[in-house]
């Protein structure tokens, strides 16, 4: 199933999903190889194509990937910065964030039972190391990521870019058999079909107070 969704419907309305996934419904191995395919044709540093994909499906690895994303959601969570704490006194702006952490605690507490997991990696690791090295580094990775979630969004599936596993990446790795040593996980994406695909454009802060135009 592919929808009918101009350039501008699919980047507008390619969003991140969490209670809207359908945990019920199979994903089927060669839609998620399609997605991939066109991921792997975004750019990367020197067009070395250092990255790796792995597709999780097998359910006692799905679990134990979701452990690891509730521990490292709780920890983010408990921080004074969790958006779900935070009270602007704007009503608008303030149940916009009440919907969010809804939807994300959602997330941390059904993330095992998602039927596909991927976790994007990428050859090497740049940990400590100076920041235009590491943007060097993870910019040949994260188009092709977003290049996936595109894909899926125009085949009816539903994606969530997430990086809270990354505080025990090591265990992951253990789990998933990755040479930590050598290979660098970039997030943990939840992959499934979404209920409905009626997604929209979402509220976005105006231009003029962000774009800077010869000088800041």
């Amino acid at each position: 199933m592919e929808l009918d969704l101009s350039p501008d419907e699919l980047l507008t309305t390619t969003r991140a999903v969490r209670k809207r996934l359908d945990l019920e419904r199979e994903v089927p191995l060669a839609v998620v190889r399609e997605c991939l395919e066109l991921a792997v044709q975004a750019p990367s540093g020197s067009n070395r194509q250092g990255w790796h994909w792995v597709v999780v499906t097998d359910p006692a690895k799905r679990k134990a990937l979701g452990e690891l994303y509730r521990r490292g959601f709780e920890a983010y969570q408990a921080d004074p910065g969790y958006l779900g704490k935070k009270v602007s006194g704007d009503p608008e702006v303030d149940a916009s964030r009440r919907r969010v952490a809804s939807s994300a605690e959602y997330l941390a507490e059904k993330m095992g039972e998602v039927p596909v997991l991927l976790v994007p990696c990428l050859s090497g690791r740049v940990d400590n190391a100076p920041s235009a090295a590491s943007a060097s580094y993870w910019g040949s990775l994260f188009p092709a990521v977003w290049n996936f979630c595109l894909a899926a969004r125009s085949r009816g599936l539903g994606t969530t870019w997430t990086t809270l596993h990354l505080g025990y990446e090591r265990e992951a790795a253990e789990v998933l058999g990755i040479p930590y040593e050598k290979v660098s996980q970039g997030a943990l994406l939840p992959v499934a079909y979404t209920k409905g695909t009626d997604f929209k454009p979402a509220a976005r802060t105006d231009l003029d107070a962000i774009v800077h135009v010869d000088s800041w």
